[in-house]
């Protein structure tokens, strides 16, 4: 019994199949985030529509407000950071759901560097 029939070419990946991607976060070069200055960011993995994201702050830098269009997760791993008005260190980690506004995000006095993972297209707010 068929259930779907898909129209495969040959070379291109098979959207039935489910796959794996891996990447050694020690070779990719840290990039300035277009959204905000002095951070940096290596996008490590994604996948569907998630993205998993490695970011560096400066000392003291505020990130622009955002809407999240899915859920995000954050780990701090090293330094502090204000989270929705609440402080967390390093070893914290932080969910915020679908349709939560991402305001004042600001790194500590010495900067953070954290683990995200969040759905594509946040959107900023001016």
């Amino acid at each position: 019994m068929v259930f779907w029939e898909t129209n495969l070419t040959p070379g291109l990946p098979n959207p039935m199949k489910p796959e794996y991607n891996f990447v050694d976060s020690n070779s990719i070069p840290w990039k300035r985030d277009e959204n905000a200055k002095h951070v940096e960011i290596k996008k490590l993995s994604s996948a569907n529509d998630q993205i998993m994201e490695l970011y560096r702050f400066a000392p003291d830098t505020l990130y622009p407000d955002h809407l999240h269009i899915g859920p995000e997760f954050i780990y701090l791993l090293e330094g502090s950071a204000r989270v929705n008005g609440k402080w967390i260190h390093a070893g914290c980690s932080s969910g915020a759901e679908t349709g939560t506004l991402d305001e004042g995000f600001l790194s500590g006095e010495s900067g953070c560097i954290f683990l995200s993972v969040y759905t594509v297209g946040s959107t900023f707010i001016d």
